[in-house]
């Protein structure tokens, strides 16, 4: 039986570094590129609380998934220098698209689904961010603030593609969900959304839900406005 090499104390004290290096620069990368329309962003960022207990740097596995996830980021960003987000999403599509066949499952390849899908959607290409986000839900069932993040950009993606009803089934589970997080936001986006659909009494009751129970929520106003006018 081989002897099994032991690692030594200066690197798995350096391990932790080197994550916080790597969360660090990701987290800066997402806040440059986050969109209006979308607090998809953010589930990069919950992403990276929630994966930061993982020791990602004892697997070799994960450390190459992370690696290649950091350099796509990188040539990511260094194309929308230059580029339009269309050309910069083409430029690491390929890359991104390697990171999740070969690494898919494991931590750092969720992650690079996740980063993709909100890379394709900043690009207009909301069918493939749909589709990411569909699988991404799958892989953070047990983490209900990443789950509604995740719904968001669901719900925002099929508005997009004019899918007002199946956007607004997606802002209907959030609405219902136990997690607090952009419950507020998901009533106002189920008002507009029912008043397009012509579903009034659906549309009041959403935004009476705000006014009832956000009283602090940014969109208090706008709903009172919405209700004067």
């Amino acid at each position: 039986m081989a002897e099994r090499k032991k690692v030594s104390r200066k690197k798995l004290l350096k391990e932790p570094d080197e994550f916080i290096t790597f969360s660090g620069r990701m987290f800066q990368f997402v806040m440059k590129h986050k969109t209006q329309l979308t607090y998809a962003v953010s589930i990069v960022v919950a992403l990276i609380a929630v994966l930061s207990g993982y020791r990602f740097f004892t697997i070799r596995s994960e450390n190459k998934a992370l690696a290649l996830l950091d350099e796509a980021a990188a040539k990511y960003q260094a194309a929308m220098q230059d580029q339009d987000l269309n050309t910069a999403y083409q430029a690491v599509s390929g890359d991104f698209q390697i990171i999740i066949n070969k690494y898919g499952s494991k931590e750092g390849g969720k992650l690079a689904r996740v980063i993709f899908a909100n890379i394709c959607y900043d690009a207009g290409e909301y069918g493939k961010a749909v589709e990411l986000y569909k699988e991404s839900l799958k892989n953070f069932e047990n983490y209900p603030l990443i789950q509604n993040l995740i719904l968001s950009a669901l719900g925002y993606a099929h508005q997009q593609l004019n899918e007002n009803q199946l956007a607004a089934s997606y802002f209907e589970q959030i609405a219902a969900s136990d997690a607090q997080i952009l419950r507020d936001e998901a009533l106002f986006n189920l008002g507009v959304l029912y008043d397009k659909l012509g579903e009034k009494e659906k549309s009041a009751k959403a935004f009476n839900q705000i006014v009832s129970d956000h009283q602090d929520s940014i969109y208090i106003n706008m709903v009172k406005e919405r209700s004067a006018g």
